[in-house]
């Protein structure tokens, strides 16, 4: 009884994602608990995944709410080219790094800033930007108005947004076409397409 208990402390404050396709299938990776950290679901993923299916391979990704880094870590496994993982809490963003080093992926990249700041800075255009903020934050107007004007997508590029339901509609660029559309529980997932403005 004494040994177990060690274990158990130990334990706490940690979590795990499962990387479900593509060459690291079933390897499980650690994730801090950290307040507003939502791991997608494995149910969401492996829609959009498969959504995404053609999308992936030597595609330039950005996660920008990296967070646990699960659709960034299940993007690497699917042959993305480059996937630049974007994370604001400073532990967070090191056990990302610590993961990418453990798999290995060299084609990952963590970046410890907030994204609104990243945003600011000189953009590099990407085929495919994944949003899953914090819920109830507000940010996602901005955000998408951001990465719209300020160089940080490529023409035809795609976005992924998860959220929460609200009785609001989300407020985007007028360029966005929206690809698909469900939801699981309380949250809201969608694929966008950019399309060049006439």
């Amino acid at each position: 009884m004494a040994k177990a208990k060690p274990i158990k402390k130990a334990a706490v404050g940690i979590g795990q994602i499962r990387l479900i396709g593509g060459q690291w299938r079933g390897r499980k990776l650690p994730v801090l608990n950290s307040e507003g950290l939502r791991p997608t679901s494995d149910r969401i993923k492996e829609t959009l995944f498969n959504w995404l299916m053609f999308d992936i391979p030597h595609c330039r990704c950005l996660d920008l709410f990296a967070g646990s880094g699960s659709l960034g870590f299940e993007a690497l496994s699917r042959g993305a080219k480059e996937v630049i993982l974007v994370e604001k809490d400073a532990k967070v963003a090191q056990q990302l790094q610590h993961n990418l080093a453990s798999l290995p992926a060299a084609q990952g990249k963590v970046i410890h800033s907030d994204a609104v700041h990243f945003l600011q800075t000189p953009a590099s255009a990407f085929d495919l930007v994944f949003l899953d903020p914090p819920f109830h934050r507000e940010l996602l107007p901005n955000v998408c108005q951001w990465l719209e004007e300020n160089g940080w997508l490529n023409d035809n590029a795609k976005i992924y947004i998860e959220r929460e339901q609200s009785p609001e509609s989300l407020s985007l660029p007028t360029n966005w076409r929206l690809l698909k559309d469900k939801h699981a529980g309380q949250v809201i997932y969608q694929l966008y397409q950019r399309e060049n403005e006439q």
